[in-house]
């Protein structure tokens, strides 16, 4: 049953999807997963003339669980009441399952609704959800195992000597940490030459190392000056995660593979953490990504968005305690060439909201999707 709008308040007149597949500029691998293209799936919410924009990185068959299970719920509901949208749609998966395509599902319908409702009330995101700070951080997110060291060097010093970016990230643990770890070490050391001394230095493995691998690879890590540790077990591993923590100084971080509400709780309970990471386009857009840093904050720790970077941008800038977001090579490539509006991250910060356009401020250039529109 709809909670239909109230008297004159705008209602959402229309949900649809469209899909989309990049190729990537060049083949790209982590620990434990190598891709050559990215597939966007984008929700559309419409009421009257206005529309809203959201997406997620997920596979096609994301864009079918909106149009079958999502867009009839959505549709005729208050446009202003989008936690209770959001409700509705966590409710109606409940046989479907919530984790995975579904999660993706309800966070790109989520993300295009508070779009919609800011351009509805003419104000950006960042202020109808209230600022904290004007600068949000970004760090530059690649280095990719598949990369020659020529292409992690270029990179890095894109990032760093080029844009001011002053946070960088390599991937590591190169085929499920088993192959590699010489050649991990190896580039972690030839990141820290092309950086510098005075940039921070991150790693990821996307758990691919098991506990005491990962411990061992601490001296090194502090060696070069490493002071993130992202995934270096499963984070279905909490307890692994924690071990890990215990035995590292670099800070451990998780959280990218949270699709409820409920899994961040489990991570912070184990102490598996120093910073939480969560991704809005998969854990139930922003309505939950929001309540996420609420938990996080209540821990006395800091979140840092994953991915996707022009979705959590407005958000972002709207907690006390974000630490930054993922500028991820592969996303932002495709963000700006998909969409106007774009952020910059010269100096290492994004101002969202700063030319006071409505919304999250992205609108989907046609011309330039079509070509790889799938469905």
């Amino acid at each position: 049953m709809h909670q239909h709008a109230r008297g004159a308040d705008p209602v959402v007149d229309a949900v649809g999807t469209s899909v989309y597949r990049v190729p990537t500029d060049a083949p790209e691998g982590d620990g434990t997963l190598t891709w050559e293209s990215t597939t966007m799936v984008v929700a559309q919410v419409r009421s009257g003339d206005t529309s809203g924009l959201g997406y997620t990185y997920e596979a096609a068959a994301t864009a079918h669980v909106i149009d079958e299970q999502l867009a009839g719920l959505v549709t005729g509901r208050c446009a202003l009441d989008v936690p209770g949208a959001n409700e509705a749609m966590s409710r109606a998966v409940r046989n479907a399952g919530r984790p995975g395509l579904v999660a993706g599902a309800i966070s790109a319908v989520d993300i295009a609704l508070w779009d919609l409702k800011a351009r509805l009330l003419q104000v950006p995101l960042v202020g109808l959800l209230g600022a904290s700070g004007a600068e949000v951080p970004v760090y530059g997110s690649g280095g990719f195992t598949t990369y020659d060291d020529r292409q992690q060097d270029r990179q890095l010093r894109t990032w760093v000597a080029e844009q001011g970016i002053p946070r960088v990230k390599i991937k590591i643990g190169e085929s499920w940490g088993a192959a590699a770890e010489e050649r991990d070490r190896r580039r972690i050391a030839r990141a820290r030459q092309s950086i510098g001394d005075a940039t921070e230095l991150y790693v990821d493995a996307n758990g691919a190392f098991t506990r005491k691998q990962a411990v061992r690879l601490g001296p090194h890590l502090d060696a070069h000056g490493v002071t993130w540790f992202e995934e270096p077990v499963s984070s279905d591993d909490p307890a692994g995660l924690a071990q890990v923590r215990a035995g590292v100084a670099a800070d451990v971080t998780a959280g990218e593979y949270g699709y409820t509400l409920p899994y961040f709780w489990h991570l912070l309970r184990a102490g598996a953490v120093d910073c939480l990471q969560a991704d809005a386009t998969r854990c139930g857009g922003l309505t939950v990504w929001l309540r996420t840093a609420a938990l996080a904050e209540a821990a006395g720790l800091q979140l840092s968005g994953h991915c996707a970077p022009h979705v959590h941008a407005h958000a972002a800038a709207s907690l006390p305690n974000l630490r930054h977001l993922e500028w991820f090579h592969d996303h932002v490539r495709i963000e700006n060439l998909f969409f106007s509006g774009v952020l910059d991250p010269a100096g290492g910060t994004v101002r969202p909201g700063a030319d006071r356009s409505p919304g999250h401020g992205l609108t989907l250039r046609a011309e330039r999707a079509d070509p790889y529109r799938i469905a």
